[in-house]
C-alpha cells in the first residue's frame, strides 16, 4: 500500500506501536524502535496490549450479545488486527454496524482498503475530540441510527488526550449525545508510581511530536465515567473484566495495568 501524503513514518505513531506489540506487519522501524525503548522500562508493556484486546473482544461480545446492542462506534480504532470490532460484532449479528474513527491516515487507507466489501463498516479519518464533527459525518449518518442504541469505544485511547483537551468533557460530551439505553466502554493506562506515569508520558509525547495525553491514575478514570451506570464487575484492571478461560496470561509485573469499565449512559 502507498503511504498517504504527508505521513512520516520517522515519527512513531500510537496506532503502528500497538500493532507492534500485537505481532502485527502495518508498523515501522521507528514504531519498533520506540516499543523497544519502552519495554526496558516497562516490561509488562506487550502483556498489556495482548490483554487489552481480549478485553475489546470480550467487551463487544458482550454488548452484543448480552445486552442487544447492535450499533457501535470504535473512538481512536488503531489498525486493523484479528477479531475487529466488526467481525466480533457480526458474528453475533451479521447486521451490526460499526464506524471506526482514528486520526491516523494510514488507519483510515488500510482499513478502507480492507472493509471496502462490507457494506454495514466504515472508516473515518477524523479527531475524536470533534464528537459533533464525528455525529455529522456521512459514513456516521449512512450507518448509525440515533433512534436505537449506540456503543461508544473509548478503548486504551483517552490517554493520548492531554488534560488541557480535558478527556473527561469528551466522554460526558458523547454521552449526552446519544441515545437512551445507549452504552459505552472507557479505560486507558494507569499506575500507581509517579516515576511511571512520568517516564512513559515524557517518552510518548517526546516519541510522537506531541500525540499523547498521559498515564493517569484509577481516580481520573472513576472521574470519567460519571455519566455512566457501571456494569458488573464496575472498574476493573480490564484482563478482570469477566475473563475467558481462553484469555492470555495476566502480566508479570504490575508498574501499570489498562484500567476502565462499561456501563450505561444515565439519563
Amino acid at each position: 500500500m502507498d503511504l498517504p501524503y504527508g505521513v512520516d513514518v520517522s515519527v512513531p505513531s500510537v496506532a503502528r506501536m500497538y500493532d507492534s506489540l500485537l505481532g502485527g506487519k502495518d508498523n515501522y522501524p521507528a514504531d519498533r524502535t520506540a516499543c523497544g525503548e519502552l519495554l526496558q522500562q516497562v516490561p509488562s508493556m506487550r502483556e498489556l496490549a495482548l490483554n487489552n484486546r481480549q478485553f475489546l473482544r470480550r467487551v463487544v461480545h458482550s454488548l452484543a450479545a448480552d445486552y442487544g446492542i447492535r450499533q457501535f462506534i470504535d473512538h481512536g480504532s488503531g489498525l486493523p488486527t484479528q477479531d475487529n470490532v466488526h467481525e466480533v460484532a457480526q458474528r453475533v449479528d451479521p447486521a451490526s454496524r460499526v464506524v471506526y474513527v482514528d486520526n491516523d491516515p494510514i488507519v483510515r487507507a488500510m482499513g478502507g482498503a480492507l472493509l471496502e466489501s462490507n457494506e454495514r463498516t466504515a472508516v473515518l479519518e477524523a479527531d475524536m475530540l470533534d464528537a459533533s464533527a464525528i455525529f455529522a459525518s456521512a459514513p456516521v449518518r449512512r450507518l448509525i441510527d440515533f433512534r436505537q442504541p449506540v456503543a461508544a469505544l473509548f478503548v486504551s485511547v483517552l490517554h493520548c488526550i492531554p488534560d488541557s483537551d480535558r478527556p473527561g468533557d469528551l466522554i460526558a460530551r458523547v454521552a449526552g449525545m446519544l441515545p437512551a439505553g445507549s452504552m459505552m466502554v472507557v479505560c486507558q493506562l494507569v499506575s500507581d508510581s509517579a516515576a511511571v506515569r512520568d517516564f512513559v508520558t515524557r517518552f510518548m509525547a517526546e516519541q510522537t511530536q506531541g500525540h499523547w495525553g498521559r498515564v493517569r491514575e484509577r481516580a481520573d478514570v472513576a472521574a470519567f465515567c460519571a455519566p455512566l451506570d457501571l456494569v458488573e464487575p464496575g472498574l476493573s484492571e480490564v484482563s478482570a473484566w469477566r475473563p475467558q478461560h481462553d484469555d492470555v496470561p495476566a502480566q508479570l509485573t504490575w508498574e501499570w495495568e489498562e484500567y476502565g469499565g462499561v456501563g450505561f449512559v444515565r439519563r
